[in-house]
């Protein structure tokens, strides 16, 4: 941890009182005088106050419930607990770590995360390469020997050149040298391995763990795992932005592709059985929903830019 950035919440909780009083306006000589006071109190009030002026200047920039209610509401208490989070988040303490795992904390604050429709490739401290699903996020923490990767939500591609474990909310996954893909689901974990083998478990789990090898993909439940299958053609396709599919049903392709686009993408249950082949380009949707047309039986329906029907052709 960076000893320019540790303090304690109770000193937080003061930083943040006395911005929350300097942004309602200009201080009087004694609201000055008592404000100096505590800055010079301690080294902790001045490393607290520094970091908070650098919290303060990068709200505007993000993208984040937090920011906006330490924007858009000076003198509530919303405001006034999302500085002290942020703060507290910045700071890199130790407590985030465990807050995050316990979903206390929101995804938009972790240390990496891609937008709905993006992906991102992250290279990682120990040489290893993180690539990003659309609406992920993660939180890194190498700490000496110790390599964990908590999979707040989404999906990742791991390629590990090191030991490491992925937490997600069922489960651990552990790799040494391995090429694995991780998606969280909102009931269980579904783990695919494409290159060495890796050891997944629940997070409470006393027993062996199950070792998955190359080619294999088991889902993760907080009570145990399902029996491993073969992974399919659309395993980790996504990373070379591609959505493929051999004999999927219509309304598990469009499930997927709704993954990487705003609004309602809907089925009709008159074709939801339909059956879809082909490697498809998912930075460009429309151009899949006009292919859609061409292929199957089906018509798109565009309401809005944001509501999009896929129907039977009349």
């Amino acid at each position: 941890m960076n000893a320019a950035t540790t303090f304690s919440t109770q000193v937080a909780e003061q930083a943040v009182q006395w911005l929350m009083q300097m942004q309602q306006g200009p201080l009087n000589p004694r609201q000055q005088a008592n404000w100096q006071h505590w800055l010079d109190a301690h080294s902790e009030h001045q490393r607290a106050w520094e970091h908070i002026q650098r919290v303060n200047q990068r709200l505007r920039g993000m993208p984040s419930p937090l920011a906006h209610a330490a924007l858009n509401a000076p003198k509530s208490s919303s405001r006034r607990q999302a500085l002290k989070l942020l703060l507290i988040l910045g700071a890199g303490s130790a407590a985030t770590w465990g807050l995050r795992q316990q979903h206390l904390i929101p995804p938009l604050t972790a240390d990496y995360r891609s937008p709905l429709g993006q992906r991102r490739k992250v290279q990682l401290a120990d040489g290893s390469q993180l690539q990003l699903n659309t609406a992920s996020a993660v939180d890194v923490q190498f700490d000496g020997p110790q390599r964990l990767i908590h999979l707040l939500e989404g999906e990742i591609l791991l390629r590990a050149s090191t030991a490491l474990q992925i937490i997600t909310a069922q489960g651990i996954v552990t790799t040494q040298a391995a090429q694995v893909n991780v998606r969280q689901f909102s009931d269980h974990t579904q783990v695919a391995v494409l290159d060495g083998q890796v050891e997944i478990a629940p997070r409470s789990y006393s027993g062996l763990p199950l070792t998955l090898e190359k080619s294999r993909l088991a889902n993760l439940t907080r009570k145990g795992w399902d029996t491993p299958r073969l992974t399919d053609a659309n395993t980790g396709a996504w990373a070379d932005g591609m959505l493929v599919a051999s004999h999927m049903r219509l309304a598990d392709f469009l499930d997927e592709l709704s993954r990487y686009r705003h609004g309602q993408l809907q089925c009709d249950p008159q074709v939801a059985n339909l059956l879809i082949s082909g490697s498809y380009p998912l930075d460009d949707s429309e151009r899949i929903l006009d292919l859609l047309q061409i292929s199957l039986p089906v018509k798109v329906r565009r309401f809005t830019r944001y509501w999009v029907s896929v129907q039977a052709r009349a």
